[in-house]
């Protein structure tokens, strides 16, 4: 009887596994045709979206990548922390560099115009700098608007009107900004745009930059799957892993969603998750594939690439402290990526 009875629960279990399954491939089908007729209307060109004319990149350049700041009521300390979004603001504008690629997630709640108008008064030192801000969307720019049109990011962000993926040509640089809101899978409008992209990036290009908000290799955050690494970008990771080897230039890609720092080298391709900005901070379960095993927390944090003309250094930098009237910094992971060139 006993042997009977756990032989039904079995049984009945795995009935609800394969139950499930069917529901999360019939609820991918569905997303992904919903995605894909979003992405039917948008604007998406062979070749970059945007020049950067090489007189203005200096031979030495920088980029700094982060993400996940939360622009909200300053008032508001649960859901980010308004004195680590604005040190790491007037962080960035000091460091002076060519170009600021933000993994998404700049609002809090992106159908509330209030909250890019705050993104707007906190980073005027950026405006006064003449930084080039590239964002990637984040499912927070989506928030509160049910046809999922980002207006109020299109609104801040008016040369990317109509477009919710583009690319940037940057000297021996180029910008792929994606949107993980929207499919990336096999087939996928977007997925075939970067595929163009990639074959047909310049011959003087030695690094290319995807920026994305989802990652596609991630750790856990502690205690919770809430923010597993996803099928539509695993699909990515699938995809560049059989491209990689077929390009020239290295591929880094920096994403956010998890509220912390993280660091893979896979499949020949680097994988960097970028959300320290402000957002209210994730522990993450740290495996031995991540690179970066320090045990600080929480981690504000940006990194920094600078190119010497013979490599590339990337350096994330740990906001302390910002409880004094100057913020503390500390260089918390180095890695270096040698020019193709040089190699």
């Amino acid at each position: 009887m006993h042997q009977a009875g756990t032989r039904n629960i079995l049984l009945c279990y795995a009935l609800l596994v394969v139950a499930f399954g069917s529901f999360l491939s019939a609820y991918s089908q569905v997303t992904d045709k919903a995605g894909e007729a979003i992405a039917s209307t948008l604007l998406s060109e062979s070749g970059p979206t945007f020049r950067v004319p090489d007189g203005q990149i200096p031979k030495n350049w920088t980029i700094i990548a982060y993400g996940d700041t939360r622009f909200t009521d300053p008032s508001n300390h649960e859901v980010t922390n308004p004195e680590a979004r604005r040190a790491l603001v007037a962080k960035i504008a000091a460091e002076h560099p060519d170009a600021v690629l933000i993994t998404g997630d700049i609002p809090y709640n992106g159908g509330n115009a209030n909250d890019y108008a705050v993104y707007h008064t906190e980073t005027a030192a950026w405006r006064d700098e003449g930084l080039r801000i590239y964002p990637a969307i984040g499912n927070h720019e989506l928030r509160g608007d049910e046809i999922k049109q980002p207006a109020n990011w299109w609104n801040t962000f008016p040369e990317l009107k109509g477009r919710r993926w583009y690319s940037v040509e940057f000297g021996n640089t180029y910008i792929i900004c994606l949107d993980s809101d929207l499919p990336l899978t096999d087939g996928s409008r977007q997925q075939k745009w970067l595929a163009d992209q990639l074959d047909h990036l310049p011959e003087k290009t030695q690094f290319a930059f995807l920026t994305l908000h989802h990652p596609p290799v991630a750790d856990s955050i502690l205690n919770n799957s809430s923010h597993d690494v996803r099928p539509n970008e695993k699909a990515l990771a699938i995809f560049l892993k059989q491209k990689a080897h077929t390009l020239h230039a290295h591929i880094i890609v920096v994403a956010g969603h998890i509220h912390n720092y993280q660091r893979f080298y896979q499949d020949g391709v680097i994988y960097l998750v970028s959300g320290g900005g402000g957002a209210k901070p994730y522990p993450v379960a740290r495996t031995p594939a991540d690179l970066f095993q320090d045990p600080s927390f929480p981690n504000f944090h940006y990194i920094k690439f600078q190119f010497d003309g013979a490599k590339l250094v990337a350096t994330m930098f740990r906001l302390a402290d910002s409880s004094g009237a100057d913020s503390v910094w500390e260089s918390k992971d180095q890695f270096t990526i040698e020019s193709p060139e040089a190699k």
